[in-house]
C-alpha cells in the first residue's frame, strides 16, 4: 500500500485549474459590494439613524435605543437584499482568531407563521457563553457570562460560504464585569489616548485648525501556500503550522530565482479569487507577488485607520484560508513552517494623520512644517527607546520566537532605522555650531536653524525591527500568524505617553519665557541626544551588532517568556492605568493568558514530535536497516570480502546511532513534559518549556533529518521539503 505522501504526489500531479469567476473587470462595480458601507447607510437608513451612525463613528457618540432600533431594521433589510439568513457579533478573542455565534433573523409568531426581526438590542450588545474563551481570571468558569459590543466604527459585512450567508457586526468582547477580553477593547482605547493627545499638540504648536488624527496603517501580509494533499499527510503541520522535521532539499532560496518571480499559474488562480472576495469586503489589496522563499507570496493593502486596517487583516487571513480551500491549497500563516528557508513576518506601517489632511511623519516643504515633522519623528524615536522591551514583547509568540534574529528577519533587538539623510539632519540639530536662538519673523523661521528635510532618499534597511521609510514606521517584527492589534495597543501607547510628556516639557519652557519654536526644538534636541542609542544603520542579522547592543545597554530578549515580563512591570502598569488601555487586573490576566498560551503550543509541538519520531521515523529507519542487514547477510554468505561492505555496515551502525538517539532523546521530551505540566506558576511553566522541554526538538529533528537524507526514498512516508515548497 502506498503512503500518504506518495498518494498526495498523485493527487497534486493531476489537479487542474479552478474556473474563477470574476464579477467585472472593473473591481469598483463590486468594492465595498458586501460592506454596510456609507453608500448602503444612505440607502437603508432615515436621515435621524444615519446621522446618529456618522455620529457615533466620528465622535463616539452613543446610539440610543429607538435609533438603534432604526439601524438595525435597516442593517437587516439590506443584508436580506443579499441573501442573508443569520447574523453573528464578530470578534477577536485572545485565541489569535476570530469568533463568531450565528443567530438567525427568523423568529415564529404565535400564529404559526415566522418573521424576519433584528432588534437594536441584538446589534448593539449580544451574551454569548464566554466560558470556553482565555480570560486569565478575570472570571470564574461556572459565570459563563460576557458581552459582545458594536464597534460602529468598523461596518458591518457579510461572509459568503457555498450555503450560507451571514451578516457579521464587528464587536469589542468584554468580561460581564467589563474587563477587556479581546484585542479590540484595548485598541480603541489606545488609539483614542494617542488620537487625542496629538490633536493637543498640533492645536497648541502648529495648526489650530487640527481638530482630529488618526493613526494610520498598512499591513504587509506574508505567506506560504502548500498542496492540500501534503498538508493533510503531515501531521506537525496540521497541528502545529510548521514542519517539526524535515532535510533542506539541495535547491532551496539559494539563487534567489523565485523573489519576484513568475507567480505559478494555479496560485495566481487562487490570488485572483482571493482579491476578489477581498473587494466586496472593502479591504483595499493593492499588491501581490512572489517572496523570497520558494512557496512564499505577498499581499499588501493601501493604508487604512488602525482599528479598520487589522479587522481587515484579521479578515483577510480567513477569507484567504477559505480560498485556498476551493484551490486545494493551503495557506501557512506561521512564522517559520519551514526551518532554513526564510519566514514570513507581517509588517506594520504606521503613521499619524491630521483632519486636516497632513501626515505627520512626512517631511514638510518649509520650516514650520519641518518643525512639526521633527517633533513627532523625535517622539517616536523617544518612545521606542523609552519603551523597547514593551515592543519587544508585544510581539512575542512561540512561533515568532523562530524567525526573530533568524537572518531573514528582524532581530530580538528593538532598534530604529532612520536612514543617513535624517540621521545628519537631526545630528545637525544638536551640533555646537547651531545657533543658540532661534530667529524669528512674522511668517517664517531661520531655515538654518531648521533645515531643509527631503524626502528620504536612502535604502530600506531589511534588518531592522522598527525602520523609517520616508513617510512612515515600519514595525518589521511582527509575525505572519500575529493579530496586529497587540503591536498597535503598545505603540499607540507608547506614543500617547510620550507625546503627553512632551506637551509638559515644552509648556513648562514656555512658562519660563521661552518662545515657542525655541522651546520646542530644545526638547527635542534632549529627546534625541539622551535616545541616539536605539538608532542603528547597519546590519541587525550579524554578531557585530549583537554585541555593540549589549555595549549600549540594549535588550536581546530572546524568547517569549522572558519577553512577556515587560507588560508586568511597574512602568508599565502605569503606562496602560495612565492612558485608560488596561487596569492592572486586565494586564496581569493577559500576560497569564500569553503565558499559557505559549505553554499550549509548545507542548502540542512535543506531543507531535513524539508521535511523529515514534511512529514515523523510528519505524523507516528500522524497515531501511533491516534491508541492508539482509545484504550484509547475502553478502557475507556469499563470501564477498567485508572490506567490499564496509559501507552497508557504516551505514547500519550510523542509523542505530539515530534511532538510539530518537528513542532516547523522545523518552526524556515526554519526561520533561510532564514535569513542566507540575509546575503550578505560569511564568516558571512556560520557562520550563521554553528551556528544558525546547531544546530536546532540536536532538530528535537532527537525528531524523539525517535520516531521511540517508533511507531509500520510497520508505519516507512524510511529504519531504522538496514537494512541499516546489509542488503546485
Amino acid at each position: 500500500m502506498s503512503s500518504l505522501r506518495f498518494k498526495a504526489i498523485e493527487t497534486v500531479l493531476n489537479r487542474t485549474s479552478v474556473k474563477v469567476n470574476i464579477p467585472s473587470t472593473v473591481v469598483s462595480d463590486y468594492y465595498n459590494s458586501r460592506v454596510f458601507s456609507d453608500a448602503a447607510m444612505k440607502n437603508f437608513l432615515d436621515k435621524e439613524a444615519y446621522e446618529a451612525v456618522c455620529s457615533a463613528i466620528k465622535h463616539g457618540e452613543k446610539i440610543d435605543r429607538k435609533v438603534a432600533n432604526q439601524v438595525a431594521s435597516g442593517m437587516k433589510n439590506w443584508a436580506m437584499t443579499h441573501g442573508v439568513t443569520h447574523y453573528t457579533h464578530w470578534f477577536q478573542p485572545l485565541t489569535g482568531s476570530t469568533a463568531e455565534k450565528h443567530d438567525a433573523f427568523f423568529e415564529p409568531t404565535e400564529d404559526g407563521r415566522s418573521i424576519e426581526k433584528f432588534a437594536g438590542s441584538a446589534l448593539v450588545q449580544q451574551e454569548p457563553d464566554a466560558s470556553s474563551f482565555p480570560n486569565g481570571g478575570l472570571r470564574n468558569t461556572f459565570e459563563a457570562r460576557g458581552y459582545t459590543a458594536w464597534d460602529p466604527s468598523s461596518p458591518a459585512f457579510i461572509m459568503e460560504g457555498e450555503n450560507s450567508k451571514t451578516l457579521c457586526i464587528p464587536t469589542i468582547f468584554v468580561s460581564y464585569t467589563g474587563e477587556a477580553l479581546d484585542y479590540k477593547a484595548p485598541l480603541l482605547k489606545a488609539l483614542n489616548a494617542v488620537e487625542n493627545i496629538v490633536v493637543d499638540v498640533c492645536s497648541s504648536y502648529f495648526d489650530k485648525n487640527v481638530t482630529k488624527a488618526l493613526a494610520s496603517l498598512g499591513i504587509e501580509q506574508e505567506y506560504f501556500l502548500v498542496d492540500a494533499a501534503f498538508y493533510n499527510a503531515r501531521p506537525d503541520l496540521m497541528l502545529t503550522g510548521r514542519t517539526l522535521l524535515g532535510h533542506l532539499p539541495e535547491k532551496g532560496q539559494q539563487l534567489e530565482d523565485h523573489y519576484f518571480g513568475t507567480v505559478p499559474p494555479r496560485i495566481l488562480d487562487f490570488m485572483v479569487e482571493f482579491e476578489v472576495e477581498c473587494y466586496k469586503l472593502g479591504i483595499p489589496l493593492k499588491t501581490r507577488h512572489n517572496e523570497v522563499a520558494p512557496g512564499q507570496f505577498e499581499c499588501a493593502p493601501n493604508f487604512e485607520e488602525v482599528n479598520l486596517a487589522i479587522d481587515h487583516n484579521q479578515l483577510l487571513m480567513d477569507v484567504m484560508d477559505k480560498v485556498a480551500v476551493k484551490h486545494g491549497l493551503k495557506v501557512l500563516l506561521h512564522e517559520k513552517p519551514f526551518a532554513g528557508v526564510n519566514g514570513s513576518g507581517k509588517h506594520n506601517n504606521w503613521s499619524l494623520i491630521t483632519n486636516t489632511g497632513v501626515n505627520l511623519l512626512a517631511p514638510g516643504k518649509t520650516p514650520h512644517t519641518n518643525l512639526q515633522f521633527l517633533t513627532f519623528f523625535i517622539n517616536t524615536i523617544k518612545a521606542v527607546h523609552n519603551h523597547a522591551d514593551l515592543l519587544r514583547a508585544s510581539i512575542a509568540s512561540a512561533s515568532n520566537d523562530h524567525r526573530l534574529g533568524a537572518n531573514e528577519a528582524p532581530p530580538a533587538i528593538m532598534s530604529v532605522f532612520i536612514g543617513t539623510q535624517l540621521t545628519r539632519v537631526l545630528e545637525d540639530l544638536i551640533s555646537p555650531k547651531a545657533k543658540a536662538a532661534l530667529k524669528t519673523s512674522k511668517t517664517t523661521i531661520d531655515i538654518q536653524k531648521i533645515p531643509e528635510i527631503l524626502l528620504d532618499n536612502t535604502d530600506r534597511n531589511r534588518t531592522s525591527p522598527f525602520a523609517f521609510t520616508g513617510n512612515k514606521f515600519e514595525f518589521r517584527a511582527v509575525g505572519s500568524s500575529a493579530n496586529s492589534a497587540n503591536a498597535m495597543i503598545v505603540l499607540n501607547t507608547i506614543m500617547a505617553e510620550q507625546l503627553k510628556l512632551f506637551k509638559t516639557d515644552v509648556d513648562a519652557q514656555i512658562k519660563k519665557g521661552k518662545k515657542k519654536e525655541d522651546a520646542i526644538l530644545e526638547i527635542l534636541k534632549g529627546y534625541y541626544t539622551s535616545s541616539k542609542k536605539i538608532l542603528f544603520e547597519g546590519n541587525g542579522y550579524g554578531d557585530v551588532w549583537v554585541k555593540e547592543a549589549k555595549k549600549r545597554g540594549l535588550s536581546n530578549i530572546k524568547t517569549t517568556p522572558e519577553a512577556l515580563n515587560a507588560y508586568i512591570t511597574p512602568a508599565s502598569k502605569k503606562l496602560f492605568a495612565d492612558n485608560n488601555v488596561f487596569d492592572v487586573r486586565e494586564l496581569d490576566a493577559r500576560y497569564d493568558i500569553m503565558q499559557e498560551s505559549y505553554v499550549k503550543k509548545i507542548d502540542i509541538e512535543a506531543k507531535v514530535m513524539a508521535q511523529l519520531a515514534t511512529s514515523h521515523v523510528i519505524p523507516a529507519a528500522v524497515e531501511y536497516q533491516t534491508k541492508l542487514a539482509a545484504c550484509i547477510s547475502s553478502l557475507k554468505a556469499a563470501g564477498v570480502q567485508k572490506s567490499l561492505y564496509s559501507a552497508q555496515l557504516e551505514m547500519v551502525q550510523t542509523i542505530s546511532k539515530h534511532i538510539n538517539n530518537i528513542h532516547e532523546f523522545t523518552k526524556k521530551l515526554v519526561s520533561e513534559t510532564e514535569k513542566a505540566h507540575h509546575i503550578e506558576d505560569t511564568h516558571k511553566r512556560a520557562l520550563a518549556f521554553c528551556h528544558k522541554v525546547k531544546p530536546l526538538f532540536d536532538v530528535i529533528r537532527n537525528a531524523s533529518d539525517d535520516l531521511e537524507f540517508m533511507i531509500e526514498d520510497d520508505l519516507w512516508k512524510l511529504p519531504k521539503y522538496r514537494e512541499l515548497l516546489f509542488i503546485k
